[in-house]
């Protein structure tokens, strides 16, 4: 008997059969003596929608909500259906004796798997592939210890129940608002408590008064010291502030206290997704998703760093004895950090990283013992993969020593402090270079009663600040705090908040917009909080962990539901489409609407039933202009396709794109030119030969 090995992508089912040396490819599989692997697209199977379970949920009305099937049902994807019609198809064959889920090792992948065996009627046994990443000694390692099915049963169920409770609030909530209010309004059990954090702060900064304030400074000898009073540096009076520097600019300092400390600041833990994700919009201004598709990218296709969807950065005891691999693999790439670890036999000098108790699914992201050739990564990926890197590398160094000096200063009465900080030894810091606001070397030197001529005194004028609107790694860090979504659905929660147009970017910050805003009065309170998303969280957590029940879970979200649907049907307040223009609707004289996406405006009808939309502006295509380097403008003209730059009123006529040929015409060309002795005898020039030929037709 055969195993059935289904992975999530084809990319990862291609390792797999590499490894296991599977060699007969066909249309929906790879097959050997003993497995044969298939793959999902991602889902292939979801949850039905309203109106498959009643024609009538087609149009949306308000009067239909709440909708709450009694058992939610699936359905196959029709645009990936080919491919579960072959997994569908694999399954019923007699020779396949189990099957072994090889989708990724988190709840999501878990979903995808079950989800697809439960449609094709699945009875025979479940094994489960668990790694952490798809090197060949992981997977192989992996097929050795693979784990019964059974075993990963409730984190199926916690997956089911994060599935219906997001169908089940999402959608009819969204349903309740869009048709009250008569405007695309989207609702959920995360992105809600999400854009309410973006709007309490919008709403902090809005409601902020500025005051004008005054801080003195003055150098004195190699420190600069600045008054202080009760741990206050401001003062709010400009008499006050006037006096106080008139009274001190030509009097001596005299050194009241010293206080010089040997301190350590110890290696930092290596990367969870959040973390990495936060650090990358900092440093880079990449989003999360960017991110997280990069991250992606090096676990899957180059292979160099473990499962990125991870919510732990610790590391469990038994890998202690990879680190010399996975230090070799980095020799090349990075020589002058790793050969003097690998000459002294360095092992990790951060022993805390080693705690079982601290890593769930997953452990921390860190590099695979994979030769690292970053002349194969893209820029970006390198700018990813260095950050974890010298994370990991980190551990590996002792711990940053420094100095600091606090210095108080006696000037009429008044006291001025100093702070300083030296380094000792740089340990960890040598590898990320983070030392900017250190000095290397102790040049204060004094002592109790020593006095010192002031010099350059000043006084600035400055103005109190609100906060600043969140940076997504702001965003992230909130989300995690409060519990909202997971390390791998935070950054499709803030895209879905940007797709819906209720938040935008602007220089790397998030704004809410008008709709937004708007949003943000309309849905129910209950649900703008993050403390009950936060309590769901933790309930699918513990219903992973078989702490909960599953079923008691899902009563609670259908009783909720009703209730949030009751809340809209019933509220009074108003709603005015913030995007409307003086122009009307040539099909039902409505206003129309102007609406952003990613190919640039579009006016689409305001009148819900109506389905008129149109293009305000051109479709900007992919080509860059050659002087500003802006995407440019697609047209369509007597000469056919060109593309012009408006701004610089540069125009390129589009190159005309050759005919793509299938395979079976590969074959019939090649036949029908083959006896042409002018081509020659090789088959590559009768192939090209044809095909030239054939695009000259």
């Amino acid at each position: 008997m055969k195993s059935l090995i289904l992975a999530e992508k084809p990319s990862v089912a291609r390792e797999i059969a590499r490894v296991l040396n599977l060699r007969q490819v066909r249309k929906h599989s790879i097959e050997g003596k003993k497995y044969i692997v298939t793959w999902a697209l991602g889902h292939l199977v979801e949850l039905k929608m309203p109106e498959h379970y009643d024609p009538k949920y087609k149009t949306w009305r308000l009067e239909d909500l709440p909708i709450i099937p009694k058992k939610m049902g699936l359905k196959v994807i029709r645009q990936t259906s080919h491919q579960f019609k072959g997994i569908e198809s694999l399954s019923k064959r007699k020779d396949i004796g189990e099957i072994i889920i090889a989708t990724d090792a988190g709840r999501e992948g878990e979903l995808v798997a079950r989800w697809i065996l439960e449609k094709i009627r699945w009875r025979k046994p479940i094994k489960r592939l668990w790694i952490s990443s798809v090197t060949d000694r992981a997977i192989r390692d992996g097929f050795k210890h693979l784990k019964p099915g059974e075993q990963f049963e409730n984190l199926y169920q916690s997956a089911v129940c994060r599935a219906e409770a997001d169908w089940l609030i999402g959608l009819n909530v969204s349903r309740a608002l869009t048709t009250k209010y008569q405007d695309p309004l989207s609702a959920g059990r995360v992105q809600t408590p999400t854009l309410s954090l973006i709007m309490d702060r919008e709403k902090q900064i809005q409601s902020f008064v500025p005051k004008p304030y005054w801080t003195i400074h003055v150098k004195i000898g190699s420190l600069d010291a600045q008054w202080e009073k009760n741990g206050e540096n401001r003062l709010f009076s400009k008499e006050l502030a006037d006096m106080i520097f008139q009274k001190i600019k030509k009097s001596p300092a005299t050194i009241r206290s010293i206080d010089r400390k040997q301190k350590v600041e110890h290696q930092p833990l290596p990367y969870d997704l959040n973390e990495l994700q936060r650090d990358a919009n900092r440093r880079f201004g990449f989003s999360a998703k960017k991110t997280l598709n990069i991250l992606q990218n090096l676990y899957e296709r180059h292979k160099l760093v473990t499962y990125p969807r991870t919510d732990s950065r610790y590391l469990t005891t038994d890998m202690e004895g990879t680190m010399l691999e996975r230090l070799q693999g980095l020799v090349d790439a990075y020589s002058e950090e790793v050969r003097p670890l690998l000459n002294k036999k360095d092992h990790v000098l951060a022993k805390k990283v080693f705690n079982n108790a601290r890593v769930t699914d997953h452990h921390a992201i860190i590099p695979t013992e994979e030769r690292a050739n970053l002349n194969a990564l893209d820029s970006d990926e390198r700018k990813i993969y260095d950050l974890i890197v010298r994370r990991f590398l980190t551990l590996f160094y002792p711990v940053f020593k420094y100095e600091t000096v606090h210095v108080i200063f006696d000037i009429q009465g008044e006291t001025f402090i100093a702070k300083d900080r030296f380094i000792i030894d740089q340990g960890f810091k040598s590898v990320t270079g983070s030392v900017e606001n250190y000095e290397t070397q102790n040049t204060f030197h004094g002592k109790i009663g020593q006095t010192f001529h002031v010099q350059m005194p000043e006084v600035k004028e400055k103005l109190t600040e609100p906060p600043l609107r969140f940076t997504e790694a702001d965003l992230l860090g909130h989300m995690e705090k409060y519990g909202l979504g997971t390390p791998a659905t935070r950054a499709d929660i803030i895209e879905r908040l940007l797709e819906t147009e209720v938040v935008e970017r602007q220089k790397g910050r998030l704004y809410p917009t008008p709709k937004g805003k708007q949003l943000i009065d309309l849905v129910n309170d209950e649900l703008k909080s993050p403390k009950l998303t936060a309590k769901w969280e933790e309930e699918l957590e513990r219903i992973a962990r078989g702490k909960a029940d599953p079923n008691v879970f899902l009563k609670k979200i259908r009783k909720q539901t009703e209730k949030l649907v009751l809340e809209i049907k019933t509220s009074e307040k108003t709603y005015r489409a913030f995007n409307l223009t003086g122009s009307k609707c040539p099909e039902c004289g409505s206003f129309l609407k102007e609406r952003n996406t990613k190919d640039g405006k579009i006016l689409v009808c305001s009148n819900f039933s109506c389905s008129y939309k149109k293009r305000k502006d051109p479709k900007l295509s992919n080509r860059r202009c050659p002087q500003c380097h802006k995407r440019m403008e697609i047209h369509q003209g007597a000469a056919g396709t060109y593309f012009q730059c408006r701004p610089c009123n540069i125009v390129e006529k589009a190159e005309k794109q050759k005919k793509t040929v299938s395979k079976w015409e590969e074959k019939k060309l090649v036949k029908k030119y083959a006896k042409k002795e002018d081509f020659g005898t090789n088959l590559g020039e009768l192939l090209k030969a044809a095909l030239d030929d054939q695009n000259d037709q």
